[in-house]
């Protein structure tokens, strides 16, 4: 399909919107722990921009259940990055289902990969925002 039959979505950007019970809070937590400033706000609203794609905090009176993962990072050495936020303070989640689980080092191996990643598999590991909201952060393994 060429880009002019694609729907308008298909043509659109993608934009993560994260909830936070406390826009001050999160906003330390994405700062201290994460490095992390926003590029922009407005009344109710964090902008922040991570490899060119944006993501949003905004107040918010619900809460996520934090049961999956809401976004998630593609970084090229997930054991340099966990270290780094292990540094700053950020706990990771200890994860054990059918078919994943995290090891000592709070990274699981994950088998399989989209074709268009190149990659055999991923490494990835989780943790929890001030907010309550599941993030990840994954390799490629090629």
């Amino acid at each position: 399909m060429n880009a002019d039959n694609r729907s308008a979505l298909a043509r659109g950007r993608v934009a993560t919107r994260l909830p936070a019970q406390d826009l001050d809070r999160a906003r330390r937590f994405y700062a201290e722990r994460l490095g992390l400033e926003p590029v922009e706000e407005r009344p109710g609203g964090l902008l922040y921009r991570c490899g060119g794609t944006d993501f949003a905090l905004f107040a918010s009176t619900g809460a996520s259940p934090g049961t999956f993962t809401q976004m998630g990072w593609e970084v090229d050495d997930v054991e340099a990055v966990v270290s780094e936020l292990r540094r700053r303070g950020v706990v990771f989640e200890e994860v054990a289902v059918p078919g994943l689980r995290t090891g000592e080092d709070g990274i699981a191996d994950i088998d399989g990969n989209y074709p268009s990643k190149g990659a055999r598999g991923e490494r990835a590991a989780w943790f929890r925002d001030s907010e309550g909201n599941l993030l990840g952060i994954g390799e490629p393994v090629v």
